[in-house]
């Protein structure tokens, strides 16, 4: 395994496509996307005009979305060719977490790569009815999988793909660079907190023109049981 690896370069940019398209479905979901596009664009032989390329704000949120697992599921590609080139026979490799490495990428890129938009589990026939597992990065068992509708629960997620791209970046290729939780960074300009797709920005203040929700709150020290009951905390 070398640390000039030229595939340090390649996981490193499927990285950088999958921020840019997490920070792009972030603005639009939150309406701050400009969507702004050329009113004549020509290049070569082809001229279009806005009517033909503008986007509608809905359009934009469902493009974001599927722009969003196409950056994650382009990482695989990138870890699987990586592995490929860097280590000798990965799938009989004597490092487990290796070995586990390249299966999980290999069989999240063969699933997206039959079918991008509703990509569907293609397991082989001596991969079924295992657990490959990285660390506690990530976990995928096959069991029952061939044939299903491909999902996140399956492997851990978006995030789940992103940890394991700097497993590979620096445990197998052995980039020499800054680790990602190591770097230093400008801080943003909103604060902004996501758990799965639940979103949460911090304000200063109540935004003009937000509803107040009126809430049943019971007695001091009691929990609400539901139906309008209520009993001591």
């Amino acid at each position: 395994m070398a640390g000039d690896s030229p595939h340090i370069n390649l996981v490193f940019l499927a990285e950088l496509q999958f921020r840019l398209a997490s920070a792009v479905r972030l603005a639009t979901t939150s309406e701050r996307q400009p969507l702004d596009l050329p009113v004549e664009w020509s290049h070569g032989q082809h001229v279009v005009r806005y009517s033909e390329i503008g986007l509608r704000a809905d359009q934009a949120d469902v493009a974001a979305d599927f722009l969003h697992r196409s950056a994650a599921f382009l990482m695989a590609v990138a870890m699987k060719d990586a592995i490929v080139d860097t280590v000798a026979d990965p799938k009989n490799s004597p490092d487990a977490e290796v070995r586990n490495a390249y299966q999980i990428s290999r069989l999240v890129r063969n699933a997206f790569a039959h079918s991008p938009f509703n990509p569907v589990w293609s397991i082989d026939a001596d991969c079924r009815g295992q657990v490959f597992s990285v660390r506690d990065i990530i976990a995928l068992d096959t069991t029952d999988l061939n044939g299903v509708a491909f999902d996140w629960r399956h492997y851990g997620g978006p995030l789940a793909l992103l940890r394991l791209c700097h497993f590979v970046r620096f445990e197998v290729l052995k980039d020499t660079a800054t680790k990602p939780s190591e770097r230093v960074l400008a801080p943003p300009d909103r604060v902004i907190y996501q758990q799965g797709n639940l979103i949460v920005t911090k304000v200063d203040e109540i935004p003009a023109g937000a509803v107040i929700v009126e809430t049943n709150e019971p007695p001091a020290g009691d929990v609400a049981l539901g139906a309008g009951t209520s009993s001591p905390a």
